[in-house]
């Protein structure tokens, strides 16, 4: 059974469930029970509509359960709307549910979380790590969040802002190549822009386009992963580079910024530079000073602290880098290697080192721990 296949087909249908009646909660409880019947049954008996299969089993699932929370008037209602057997509607729902899981009901935090974990397929502990907090406390903000929204009726979208927060959450864990859905997060994202005239909508897919240009650049052909400045920029996709700083220029001169222009035009710069020692560092401290300002983000911040490190010189970094907490995910990553570079070998191969230990994913343990091993092989050999 191809589970990608599976989990492209959920969005639409969790949104036909949704518009049909059915509260989010009990939708996407149905929905999972139809995965699992699928999963069962497929591999012996493919339907020739895969999708309008999913869609009737999971309305009757969704059925089986009102029934029994329902008076009986609203049972038989309920019944008189399920959707005949067939071919499906070819309407792409994602956009719309990605809307209403942004419902007023909710914080965004909490609609970003429950968006990510029901319409993105992100894992519980994929949604912490983004939100920099314990698993435990993401399992509980999601179940809270299903629980508000249980019975509610989502004929109240949420704001634009939510939306883009979700779809760069999503894009950012495709791009980190644990979970492939960058793409669809830019196809999203176009929809969007197409949509609504909104700078931050045109920053943030300006944003995604110069960060997926690099993407076939970031890995070796072993999988292992290559920083920035080490990267083949041959391998940069510029047509698209192109099209995301023709985006991101036209929303700038709106004049109404917001932090995914500010990202955006980070990464513009990166894509401009020929080679990593023509990076023009100076304007990208000035526009992490701009995203500082705008979010007063402490990941912000710490990437402020590199920028400074190559702009000012190591130690200048390094003192940006004491002002923040140490727990910061990559914070001990970060002050490896600006100890590197200001040639304190010693101590920057013991935090590389500490900082493989504490690694998200397997590639970036990789890659600091070879960090690691070739400055503790310097020292000895030097």
């Amino acid at each position: 059974m191809n589970e990608a296949f599976l989990r492209s087909l959920t969005p639409s249908v969790l949104g036909i469930l949704v518009r049909r009646g059915a509260d989010f909660a009990a939708a996407e409880d149905a929905l999972q029970e139809a995965l699992v019947e699928a999963v069962r049954v497929w591999p012996a008996d493919m339907p020739r509509e895969p999708k309008g299969w999913l869609i009737t089993v999971a309305w009757r699932r969704y059925l089986d359960a009102a029934r029994s929370d329902t008076a009986r008037r609203r049972r038989e209602d309920l019944v008189e709307e399920e959707p005949a057997p067939g071919p499906a509607p070819g309407v792409d729902d994602t956009l719309q549910l990605y809307f209403l899981c942004a419902h007023p009901a909710l914080t965004p935090s909490s609609a970003v979380a429950l968006t990510l974990r029901a319409v993105g397929g992100l894992t519980t502990r994929q949604i912490a790590q983004a939100y920099l907090v314990p698993e435990a406390t993401m399992a509980q903000r999601i179940s809270r969040a299903k629980r508000t929204v249980s019975g509610v009726r989502f004929d109240q979208p949420g704001d634009v802002s939510t939306v883009l927060r979700v779809l760069y959450l999503v894009f950012n864990e495709g791009y980190s190549g644990d979970v492939d859905l960058a793409a669809e997060a830019i196809r999203l994202t176009r929809q969007l822009a197409a949509s609504i005239d909104h700078p931050e909508v045109a920053g943030l897919l300006a944003l995604m386009l110069l960060h997926h240009a690099r993407r076939s650049a970031r890995t070796g052909p072993d999988g292992s992963l290559v920083p920035l400045a080490e990267q083949d920029r041959g391998r940069w996709d510029t047509v698209m580079i192109a099209e995301g700083v023709a985006i991101l220029q036209a929303a700038l001169a709106r004049d109404r910024l917001g932090e995914f222009q500010a990202q955006a035009a980070i990464a513009a710069l990166h894509a401009d530079a020929p080679t990593a020692g023509e990076t023009d560092w100076v304007q990208i401290v000035e526009w992490y000073d701009e995203l500082v300002r705008l979010t007063d983000s402490p990941v912000v911040r710490l990437n402020r602290a590199v920028a400074v490190g190559e702009a000012d010189g190591p130690r200048a970094g390094l003192a940006a880098l004491a002002a923040l907490d140490d727990a910061l995910p990559r914070h001990t990553a970060v002050a490896a290697y600006l100890h590197e570079r200001d040639g304190d070998l010693e101590t920057a191969a013991r935090l590389y080192a500490e900082a493989a230990r504490k690694a998200s994913n397997l590639a970036e343990r990789d890659h600091l721990t070879r960090r690691a091993a070739r400055l503790t092989q310097l020292r000895r050999t030097g």
